[in-house]
């Protein structure tokens, strides 16, 4: 069995890592913490778990016992107790965004303060299984996609590794759930202030965007030119990529169809639609599925990415990733299907 902690369980991301890991058939729990809530049983926080997990929160002390330790925190508290782990042959995934960026000029910029480990910047692993398998699986420090890069970047991704797009002009107009800003008191996620409204937001710059040039620089070795706008909807979970690129010659869409289903033919976690569909984000939900179709609009490829932000775009990624560092099949404790209606 696989010992597992989670670090910071109080969390969407953390009690979505817990409904998953409790019917994982490997893992067994040993740890859930929270500074605030430690002492109290994790089912009284959340009773959908009754019956499945029977642990009380503690503080985040004494984890080395641990193969595996989640942290599903806020930016910055991974990289504290991470390079202590590692040093006690602990494996981690970090949920958050302290490993993900390369570039520590980079990540301080965007995330406003200075990062504790850089040195562990080159050992971390972006884990995007259909990106980077071969090397989580070899991994001991994993950083866990962001939700919006994951479905943008399985959507672009056939098209610049195929070299037929204008990488000067890639566009990605994205819209996520409330869920998608953490489980906090902050007013603008209010129901009464999302609900029946429609926005984008920080659009000037998202911490997101340079994790997802990192990924496009990488795979076509040139640097891209990405637009990428977030939005907010009036829903709880799910994330909808619109994508937008121009192609470098004519190219029948029925080609462009088989590019994507080539390139995701052994990929149990992303589902190419037929040509012309459209995904919804109900039809990924709950599910660490990601689901893809291809459009054509004038001059433009119009490629339509869904998935749920809480899955396949945090704890369900990190599960699998767990399971390819394990070499357990990729799919284990993760074949649910997704909730309808």
């Amino acid at each position: 069995m696989i010992k597992v902690a989670i670090v910071g369980g109080t969390g969407y991301t953390g009690v979505e890592l817990l409904r998953l890991l409790v019917n994982h058939p490997q893992v067994q729990i040993q740890t859930v913490t929270s500074r605030t809530e430690a002492g109290k049983n994790v089912t009284d926080l959340f009773p959908n778990l009754r019956g499945h997990l029977d642990l009380k929160f503690t503080k985040p002390e004494n984890l080395t016992n641990n193969d595996i330790v989640f942290f599903a925190t806020p930016n910055g508290i991974a990289m504290q107790d991470t390079p202590s782990l590692l040093e006690s042959g602990v494996k981690v995934i970090d949920l958050a965004a302290d490993f993900r960026i390369k570039d520590v000029a980079v990540w301080e910029k965007w995330y406003g303060m200075k990062h504790n480990c850089p040195n562990l910047l080159e050992e971390a692993v972006y884990g995007l299984p259909e990106l980077n398998r071969a090397k989580i699986a070899k991994a001991n420090l994993i950083a866990n996609p962001g939700c919006y890069p994951t479905a943008v970047l399985l959507g672009f991704l056939p098209l610049v590794e195929a070299g037929i797009v204008d990488l000067n002009d890639l566009i990605a107009d994205v819209k996520s759930g409330v869920s998608g800003a953490g489980r906090k008191a902050n007013i603008s996620a209010l129901m009464s202030e999302t609900g029946e409204s429609f926005k984008a937001y920080n659009v000037a710059g998202h911490r997101h965007w340079p994790e997802i040039c990192q990924s496009l620089n990488a795979s076509t070795g040139k640097q891209v030119d990405l637009t990428f706008v977030p939005h907010l909807l009036p829903m709880i979970r799910g994330i909808e990529a619109t994508l937008y690129s121009k192609t470098l010659r004519s190219i029948p869409l029925t080609e462009i169809q088989d590019i994507f289903i080539q390139r995701y033919q052994d990929e149990p976690f992303v589902d190419v639609l037929p040509l012309n569909s459209y995904p919804e984000t109900r039809n990924v939900r709950g599910a660490n599925i990601c689901q893809l179709a291809i459009h054509q609009s004038n001059n433009r490829l119009v490629i339509l990415s869904v998935i749920d932000n809480l899955v396949k775009g945090a704890a369900g990624q990190a599960i699998q990733n767990m399971n390819i560092m394990n070499n357990l099949p990729e799919t284990t404790g993760l074949t649910n299907v997704a909730l309808a209606p």
